[in-house]
């Protein structure tokens, strides 16, 4: 069985699945060089069929991961007018309508455009699949798992809104999910981070990132302004055990809300409000967990949604004593309901047919296009760069790296979502702090109190991370306080509160980038290296050989490794 997912909303991609196996994921930004590219993922799945030598004749199923969906296709300038006028006469006169007859019409024009892509190269329409937006990212999280198939797990999903919901409460069983609570978006958690983020100056649902970042610097007492103005705006339902929550003291609907959090936030200084709604997020999401587990009494976990992206929340989750096991999907936000979504199809589908359901707990995700040292020496010669051929360019990346050098490094398939997994990375040595500095002037130009984080060998991990429950962390989506052998990660870890958040390497995920930590390890003792995207600040990660070489030519980047490929300048 073949299924197409596709993921055509904000940061679209889209997944190929054959019996139960993912073959590619890919989004459609690293295509169009456009962060967040929102829309039909054409390119990507262009670039799937090509790389799987097949196309929609040779589908069973296409799965969309929304059943409503309110724009076709946005850029970032239109992003930002949207939240810049949700308090205006227009998006009043629009929510109106959507309490009307006109928002199920809209609706059935959208599926109907979003079915003539896939029917105008002769697939049957029949076969479209529309998945409810929650359910793609719950199906996600619970097949995910290594659980799913001898145990309940409880999936949680958490977002600023899709389908007209913010989050669920889900029982994962016998390859099935049964959804048990639900919140309507205009109670969202999400959108109250995203509209403070745009208050704050930034790209919302793109930099709340750096809120987080932010918030450690701050002082107790200026947090504490701001928080006690968040903490009061949503309450939980007592009457349902508070798996659920509502608005309270007059929070408007949280997408709707511009002036409202302008006002609530005046005279307040940028770190305190970055520090307060963080702890108002903190606090809102480990609460949550802890009212599931008790009323569900299941200690496995998953959770997906785009507000799991924040990796310090995600942290004191982990370390809950309720908790027995966590698993957060990696980049699970909207990206990631490609995947969920032909889950459950096939899941259904083989339900249906009384078959075994036959999904693999998610491992590497280097889901992406992959190219050859053929087609990249052919690149490098028309191109007139200078580079040599290595028989071990591991070992000599790892060497570089041990005198101070920054390397950027493309091999192998490329890693799926929004952390760079080491094929697609920017690599140096963690010990010294001045590489942060050195990395910004030649390439990221991050915000000066923006951390960077560490890829650390998995046999290593207990000498610099504090993770007590042994949680798994291979996708750079939590964080964990860490030992005193922090001193070898400075450059690699919060530089405020010490925290880090890793890629523990598996040898058996990535061989070759784990044979390069190990000869580093040999050179140097330490078990890590700092690894951060191989893209300029406010574009996609590379993704072609095209990609990379046009980054590195436009940036301070003195050395790439390049496939088995050495370029310098």
């Amino acid at each position: 069985m073949r299924i197409l997912g596709i993921h055509d909303g904000h940061n679209a991609s889209a997944c190929l699945l054959e019996d139960g196996k993912i073959k590619y994921v890919l989004q459609e930004e690293r295509l169009t060089r456009v962060k967040d590219a929102f829309g039909f993922p054409s390119l990507a799945i262009k670039e799937i069929f090509k790389s799987a030598k097949i196309s929609y004749k040779d589908l069973d199923f296409v799965a969309f991961s929304f059943k409503y969906l309110s724009k076709i296709s946005m850029n970032k300038e239109e992003l930002l007018e949207t939240y810049r006028k949700v308090n205006s006469c227009k998006t009043y006169i629009r929510r109106v309508l959507k309490r009307t007859f006109v928002k199920s019409l809209y609706g059935k024009w959208v599926r109907q455009k979003r079915i003539k892509e896939i029917t105008k190269e002769g697939f049957p329409k029949e076969r479209a699949i529309f998945i409810d937006h929650h359910l793609s990212h719950a199906f996600a999280a619970y097949y995910g798992t290594p659980w799913w198939k001898n145990e309940k797990v409880l999936v949680l999903t958490n977002d600023a809104g899709g389908d007209n919901l913010c989050a669920t409460v889900n029982i994962g069983e016998n390859g099935q999910l049964k959804r048990i609570a639900q919140v309507k978006v205009a109670n969202s958690l999400g959108y109250i981070y995203s509209m403070i983020t745009f208050i704050l100056g930034m790209v919302p649902e793109e930099h709340e990132y750096k809120l987080m970042g932010m918030a450690p610097y701050c002082h107790n007492n200026g947090a504490q302004k701001s928080y006690i103005n968040f903490k009061r705006l949503l309450k939980f339902d007592l009457n349902n055990g508070g798996i659920t929550w509502h608005r309270a003291n007059g929070c408007p609907h949280t997408q709707y809300s511009y002036k409202f959090f302008r006002k609530l936030t005046e005279l307040h200084r940028f770190d305190w409000i970055c520090a307060g709604l963080q702890r108002f997020c903190e606090e809102m999401l480990v609460e949550w967990v802890k009212n599931c587990i008790r009323k569900t009494r299941i200690r496995k976990v998953a959770l997906s949604g785009g507000v799991f992206l924040n990796v310090k929340a995600n942290k004191l989750i982990a370390e809950l004593p309720e908790l027995e096991s966590l698993f957060i999907f990696p980049s699970c936000g909207d990206e990631s309901t490609s995947i969920g979504a032909v889950y459950q199809v096939y899941a259904e589908e083989k339900l249906k047919r009384g078959e075994t359901i036959n999904i693999d707990p998610l491992k590497n995700i280097y889901f992406g296009l992959e190219f050859k040292d053929g087609e990249i020496e052919e690149i490098l010669n028309n191109g007139g760069y200078k580079y040599e051929k290595k028989d071990d360019i591991e070992k000599e990346v790892a060497h570089l790296l041990t005198q101070g050098n920054v390397v950027a490094r493309f091999k192998g398939r490329m890693e799926f979502g929004a952390r760079a997994l080491g094929n697609r990375s920017i690599l140096a040595d963690p010990i010294d702090t001045c590489v942060v500095k050195t990395i910004n002037d030649m390439i990221k130009n991050r915000d000066f109190w923006m951390p960077f984080a560490p890829s650390i060998l998995k046999e290593r991990s207990d000498e610099y991370l504090m993770n007590h429950k042994q949680t798994n962390a291979p996708y750079m989506i939590i964080c964990f306080d860490s030992t005193e052998k922090v001193k070898e990660l400075r450059a690699a870890c919060h530089p405020y509160d010490n925290t880090i958040r890793p890629q523990v390497v598996d040898k058996g995920w990535n061989p070759d980038y784990y044979r390069l930590m190990k000869e580093f390890e040999k050179l140097t003792g330490r078990g890590a290296i700092l690894n951060t995207s191989f893209n300029l600040h406010g574009h996609p990660m590379v993704c072609s050989p095209k990609d990379a070489l046009e980054v590195f030519m436009k940036s301070g980047l003195e050395y790439m490794a390049l496939g088995n490929f050495l370029v310098r300048k």
